[in-house]
């Protein structure tokens, strides 16, 4: 991938993160893959700080999926405002958060990207949060970032799921020590910074999910060809505030309906990649259904305030067992050599 006039490399010094030996990333070798949907204001703020980062990545994509409000006149009046090369592909139709990511890290591979940097609409980035993450390349290959929550405070990621239970364990440590990263097993798509070599492995986000457990799944999908990690740099803010449950140490945010019938139906899906790497275990992984479907009580009851809903998480472990009996299933398959076929 060319670098454009004006980037500059990072350079690492040596054992800043514990490595022996000084290591460069090249800034334009990153694209930046955003997903949106209606969300024009939210939008604006994140193009607003990708317009002051410094350094900036070598490319911008933007999926919008098929938005009603003036998405698409917003994105057109930063082209030129943008140092970066703006990419933005208009779907036909809302493929969820799990389409937009597959098909904004598709293009990002497409245009040769070492590295795709993913990331919601409702999110700022730090300015010098490209560099941040690049500091840490080609250490890993599968780094998260960390990010502040809408009020400034320090967001809590549950970046460690119980493998056999296929759910994230809520009280994961999260402190750091001097290395400056843990080891992780899930991912999130919003701040997820992923080498092509291992996209190239497992292949683009599954879109089948739509929403929920895709990130989780895909991360996970990393940590099994890569060592995965968390870092502890802030590169990210949220700029979208959610009704949440505080617990004190923890926060337990609000859903919806939707959320709730695909928080239960793409437990199939997980299941399918279970069987097809062949770790899968009923009834642990019936233990894990069992856990979540109790967590969105929890939530409907603490956080909405409310008992409806309830049908949302019964109609999608319905649905899932129709995906789940699926003979013809199979995971998404790697990516050809660079190329897409």
């Amino acid at each position: 991938m060319a670098r454009a006039a004006g980037d500059e490399v990072v350079s690492v010094s040596p054992g800043l993160h514990g490595d022996s030996t000084p290591t460069q990333f090249d800034p334009a070798t990153a694209t930046i893959a955003i997903v949106t949907f209606n969300r024009s204001h939210l939008l604006s703020k994140l193009l607003d700080s990708i317009i002051v980062m410094d350094p900036k990545p070598g490319h911008v994509v933007i999926v919008d999926n098929a938005s009603t409000d003036d998405t698409t006149a917003l994105v057109e009046s930063y082209r030129e405002r943008l140092g970066a090369t703006l990419v933005y592909r208009r779907l036909d139709e809302n493929t969820g958060g799990s389409g937009g990511f597959s098909e904004g890290m598709r293009v990002a591979y497409e245009l040769g990207s070492t590295w795709m940097w993913l990331m919601d609409d409702d999110v700022e980035v730090i300015p010098n949060g490209l560099a941040r993450m690049g500091a840490w390349a080609p250490r890993f290959k599968s780094i998260q970032g960390r990010r502040y929550d809408y009020d400034g405070s320090e967001f809590y990621w549950q970046y460690r799921i119980a493998e056999p239970l296929g759910i994230p364990i809520p009280f994961a440590p999260a402190g750091f020590d001097e290395s400056g990263f843990k080891p992780m097993n899930s991912g999130c798509f919003e701040g997820m910074f992923i080498h092509r070599d291992i996209v190239q492995q497992i292949g683009l986000p599954d879109p089948r999910f739509f929403i929920y457990w895709d990130d989780q799944v895909y991360g996970w999908l990393a940590s099994r060809k890569t060592q995965s990690v968390i870092v502890n740099e802030f590169v990210l803010k949220r700029t979208r505030e959610i009704k949440q449950w505080d617990m004190g140490i923890r926060h337990m945010n609000a859903s919806s309906n939707a959320y709730r019938y695909y928080i239960m139906r793409n437990r199939a899906h997980i299941k399918q990649y279970y069987r097809a790497v062949g770790i899968y275990n009923p009834v642990l992984f019936g233990a894990g259904t069992t856990l979540t479907f109790a967590k969105e009580l929890i939530r409907l009851l603490f956080v909405e305030r409310t008992v409806r809903g309830t049908s949302n998480l019964v109609r999608g472990i319905r649905d899932g067992r129709k995906i789940s009996q699926d003979a013809s299933w199979r995971p998404m398959p790697g990516l050809d050599k660079g190329t897409l076929e």
